[in-house]
């Protein structure tokens, strides 16, 4: 992966950790164990630390950054969805962060709390544990149910096991001219979407 150090100081990866060659981690940047960090991810602390605790993933396109003497912070089993930029905040215990949403400086997300796709969080904002926010600006809609934060572990699950997938198995090829006989199907997990997981 292109990793960096800046002013002497070099990002850190647990070996139990899965970065996709193509993100970048630049200086004050730690990555713990079974964290996933995927396609084209920005870690860039080159002012204020950037800290991923043990679980957590990172979806392709996010951007992670923040103000020197801040710590960006995703605790353990945080879920950043894809494209999501995060700056200077928090992100707590088993909380998640969906597609495309801005979460800014000293916002903290609470406790298995939810953002939703493309919210933007103000600057110092307190999401409540357990509530889904969402909006521009982000605006706490209601407290979550218990299925729903289900949901939401299960799917921080799969990313964990993506992990152990990736280390073992992802490796760069050429593609093929053609799709070949009987081609297989990767194996089935039991993560879908909430509006599926509805429908039961």
């Amino acid at each position: 992966m292109p990793s960096y150090s800046i002013d002497g100081v070099i990002p850190v990866v647990d070996p139990s950790a899965y970065v996709h060659p193509t993100a970048v981690l630049i200086g004050d940047v730690i990555v713990g164990p079974n964290c996933y960090v995927g396609p084209c991810a920005s870690l860039r602390g080159d002012f204020g630390r950037i800290v991923l605790h043990e679980g957590s993933n990172v979806q392709d396109h996010c951007c992670v950054h923040g103000f020197p003497e801040n710590d960006t912070v995703i605790e353990v089993n945080g879920h950043i969805g894809h494209g999501a930029i995060l700056h200077s905040c928090i992100v707590r215990r088993d909380a998640l962060v969906g597609m495309n949403a801005v979460v800014m400086d000293e916002a903290e997300i609470g406790e298995k709390a939810i953002v939703a796709a493309c919210a933007f969080v103000p600057a110092g904002m307190k999401v409540p544990p357990r509530s889904l926010v969402a909006g521009i600006p982000a605006k706490v809609k209601r407290e979550l149910r218990e299925d729903e934060i289900a949901w939401k572990l299960e799917g921080t699950r799969t990313y964990q096991a993506l992990t152990v997938r990736s280390l073992a198995s992802l490796h760069e090829v050429a593609p093929l001219a053609k799709e070949e006989h009987c081609r297989p199907r990767l194996p089935a997990t039991d993560v879908r979407s909430l509006i599926a997981t509805r429908r039961g």
